[in-house]
This record gives structure tokens, C-alpha cells and sequence, in this order.
């Protein structure tokens, strides 16, 4: 058992490195134990779905620190670990292999899972889901050399990228979403519309409004894929559906969980001691009054430093704007803020140009901004945001109108 002066993060992601990272950087000089459920070093997930599996990035880049980092900064990792039980009353944790941890700190970085489907044939090999390193080994033998029937069950971001780097491979596409456009709970229909038309542009079948009943397979491997026009030949069958937060642990400790363990702004959960950080965590967030839980790379690169200068005593409050990017065949975009279904989207510029700025509008005030192929925005973009102020749409929209200056 280690000694209870020790900070404990569960959860070796990009959350729970940058935390250790940023004890180590802050003067902590105590036991550090990283404890991680996967055989790899951390490692960022954005690769997974871009440059590692389109060919373009090694391996070997979506590594958080290098292997010797760890032991220069004196952080004991401990890979292929899981956690089990978590007293915090006891400050211990448990693990798979029946050692005990006790800690003065833990900070729960246990991200979150592929949400799964519960179809006929959805244990056939060559049925894939996306979100280790092993997933992206296994996908990307799969579509490597190119000339195979992939299908892909969801056009969500996952989807979308996966759809961009198997066309990347020279595979046909067919994309499977129930909704009427890609991205349409994020986006809504009109920059829905603007994916859609990228990823037929470049080849991809996209069957909106489509839903999927089952997949058959032949001699135990993925054939095809049953939607409710009709039967999708698939050599490959992506599903991306979503992610659920790991939050098992936290619940059957005790903690206030639901779609993410609850913690206040300073990354605090309801137990003493216990902190949580990234895709897990449901933090409440000042700018928008409620709890937000947030998938994307750069809340894990930014939460996980934060909540660990809260546990070490530093004041927190963590506010940062909602943010995440994409690149699909020649589309960059950036997007910055948490729009609502209700919201008005007005652009500045045309996006049947190939570059241009969406804003979601709610009572005239900016809630997101998306920029596509523009760059060096997200600055001004945010600041708009975290404004709250009315904005007149007319300068918003002005393209010879600074960002800076809509104001």
C-alpha cells in the first residue's frame, strides 16, 4: 500500500498525464502514482481517427511523453492496472490485482467508452468501434490497401473522419446516419448540410434519415450491414454512435455521478480529497452556470493541469470555452462554445466557398462559433462568446469588419 501522502490519478489519458505533468511542474515533490487500465503509454486520441489512421502520423506521435519520462520525473505508471473500488472515506483505492493504494489526493481521469450496439451480429469480427490504440491498429489494417466495402454506422465526428481516411486508403464509403444530416444534434441542418455535401463531393455515400436493423456476417466475419432501405455490402463495418463516461467507479463509491461525475468549478467531486478531470467529469461551469461535460482533446489537455493545481491547493475555477477541431480531406475547422438547437446561425462569408465563419446566435448574443479553413480566430471568436453582449449581425457578418471590432 502506498503511503497516504501520495496523489493518486486514475486514468492514464491525456487528462491524468497533463495532471502529473503539471504536480511535478507546480513543486510537488510526494509520491505520484499513475494507474491506467490500457497496456500503452498515455496517449491523445485525436490521431486515431486522423493522422495515425490515414497513414500520415506514426504510431508512435499520439504518446503523451516519451517512455523515460516518467522515471525522470519520478511518476510511477502503472499500465494494465484497473481500478475497482474506491473508499474515500479510507482515502484507498483497490485494484484488478488486490493491491490497495491509499492517497491524499485522487483525481478520477477514467475518460470515457464507445457506446455500443445491441443489434443481431454485433459481435462479428470485423464490426469495429474507435477509441484506443489498439481500435486504431485494428481498423487500420482493415483499411489499408484500400479496395474494400466500408460502412460506417453514425456520421458524428468519428464517423466523419473515419469516412475521410478510409476514402484517403481508396475504400468505398457508405455512411449510415438516422438524422437528417451529419452532425445534426451539434450543428444543426445548415452546417450539417456543408459535411454532407464535403463528403459526397469526395465519393462517400451518405444515407441519411437511415437506421440500422442488423449486421450478417459469413463464416463469423462482418458481410453486411441490414438498414431499414435495404442490405449495405461491408468488408469493414465502423460504429460510431457516441461515448458514455466511465463513471463506475465514482458511482459505487458513492459520488454524485450521472452523465459524468459531478465536481464544482474547482474540479472538486462530492468526497473529500477527490478531484475528476476530463472526459468524465461534468464540472460546473461559471460561464454557463451548469454542470458541462466536455470529449474533446483540449478540455482533457486543459483540465486535467487545472484540477491538479486544485489538488494541490491552488485556486481554481475552470472556464474555459468549450473547443474542438477536425480536418477531413481539405477541411480544417475549429469550434469554439456550446450552441443550442435553437439557436440562428448567420455566417460571415460563403461556405459554398470552402472558407468561412458560422455563429450561433441566441437573443443576438454569440453561444459558438464554428471557423472553417479561416484561421488565428478562435481568440476573438471566444472573447465574443464570453461577452454575453448583444451583437449587431450586420458588422458580425462583415468580412471587412476585424472580429476584434464587432463591438
Amino acid at each position: 500500500m502506498t503511503s497516504q501522502d501520495a496523489f493518486v490519478i486514475v486514468g492514464a489519458g491525456l487528462a491524468g498525464a497533463k495532471a502529473a505533468e503539471t504536480l511535478r511542474g507546480e513543486g510537488f515533490d510526494g509520491p505520484v502514482v499513475l494507474v491506467g487500465a490500457e497496456q500503452e503509454l498515455p496517449y491523445e486520441r485525436p490521431p486515431l481517427s486522423k493522422g495515425y489512421l490515414a497513414g500520415t502520423a506514426s504510431r508512435e506521435s499520439a504518446a503523451v511523453h516519451a517512455v523515460d519520462w516518467f522515471g525522470q520525473h519520478d511518476v510511477e505508471l502503472r499500465t494494465g492496472v484497473r481500478a475497482t473500488a474506491l473508499d474515500p472515506a479510507a482515502h484507498r483505492l483497490t485494484l484488478d490485482t488486490g493491491a490497495a493504494l491509499g492517497y491524499a489526493r485522487l483525481l478520477l481521469a477514467t475518460g470515457s467508452s464507445a457506446r455500443r450496439l445491441s443489434l443481431p451480429g454485433a459481435d462479428l469480427d470485423g464490426v469495429r468501434y474507435l477509441r484506443t490504440l489498439p481500435d486504431a491498429d485494428r481498423l487500420l489494417a482493415d483499411l489499408s490497401g484500400g479496395g474494400r466495402e466500408v460502412v460506417i454506422v453514425g456520421a458524428g465526428w468519428i464517423g466523419l473522419e473515419v469516412a475521410a481516411a478510409a476514402r484517403a486508403h481508396g475504400n468505398a464509403v457508405t455512411v449510415v446516419e438516422p438524422r437528417p444530416t451529419p452532425l445534426h444534434a451539434v450543428l444543426g441542418p445548415v452546417m450539417g448540410d456543408v459535411f454532407a455535401r464535403l463528403h459526397r463531393e469526395h465519393g462517400v455515400t451518405l444515407l441519411t434519415g437511415t437506421g440500422v436493423r442488423e449486421f450478417r456476417g459469413r463464416g463469423g466475419r462482418v458481410a453486411a450491414v441490414v438498414t431499414d432501405r435495404g442490405e449495405l455490402p461491408a468488408d469493414v463495418v465502423l460504429v460510431g454512435v457516441g461515448a458514455v463516461p466511465n463513471t463506475e467507479l465514482a458511482a459505487e463509491a458513492g459520488l454524485e455521478a450521472g452523465n459524468g461525475v459531478l465536481t464544482d468549478a474547482a474540479l472538486r467531486t462530492s468526497a473529500p480529497d477527490v478531484f475528476a478531470a476530463g472526459d468524465v467529469a461534468a464540472a460546473l461551469h461559471p460561464l454557463y452556470g451548469r454542470h458541462v461535460r466536455v470529449e474533446h482533446w483540449a478540455n482533457a489537455l486543459n483540465q486535467g493541469p487545472a484540477a491538479a493545481r486544485s489538488m494541490l491547493g491552488r485556486v481554481v475555477s475552470y472556464d474555459r470555452v468549450p473547443y474542438f477541431y477536425t480536418d477531413q480531406y481539405d477541411l480544417g475547422m475549429e469550434y469554439s462554445g456550446l450552441g443550442g438547437p435553437g439557436d440562428t446561425v448567420v455566417c460571415r462569408g460563403n461556405p459554398e466557398d470552402g472558407a468561412f465563419i458560422a455563429f450561433w446566435l441566441d437573443d443576438g448574443r454569440v453561444t459558438a462559433g464554428m471557423n472553417v479553413n479561416v484561421w488565428d480566430v478562435s481568440g476573438p471568436i471566444q472573447e465574443l462568446i464570453r461577452s454575453g453582449r448583444p451583437v449587431d449581425v450586420g458588422r458580425l457578418t462583415d468580412l471587412d469588419v476585424a472580429l476584434e471590432e464587432v463591438f
